[in-house]
């Protein structure tokens, strides 16, 4: 099974939300059908960069490394290099 590191960008206010999961059309579903709380403000979401990992424990210290940037230009960056 393989695991996602994944950037979302809000079309409402260009924000961006950071997860990782196993899969990333249910993912973004969830997202967009408003039951994350975080998320159900700023809809509609779609994913602009994802990452892929062969362990959970690997997305996961990738997952908390984006998040602890807390650098848009960073993240717009990472974006930009994986046109």
């Amino acid at each position: 099974m393989a695991y996602f590191v994944y950037i979302l960008q809000s079309e409402q206010d260009r924000s961006y939300y950071i997860g990782f999961t196993s899969n990333l059309e249910i993912r973004l579903e969830y997202h967009n059908s408003g039951k994350s709380r975080y998320t159900s403000r700023k809809l509609p979401w779609r994913i602009v960069y994802s990452e892929s990992y062969a362990t959970k424990s690997d997305a996961l210290k990738r997952e908390k490394f984006l998040k602890q940037q807390r650098n848009r230009a960073f993240y717009e960056r990472l974006i930009k290099s994986d046109e």
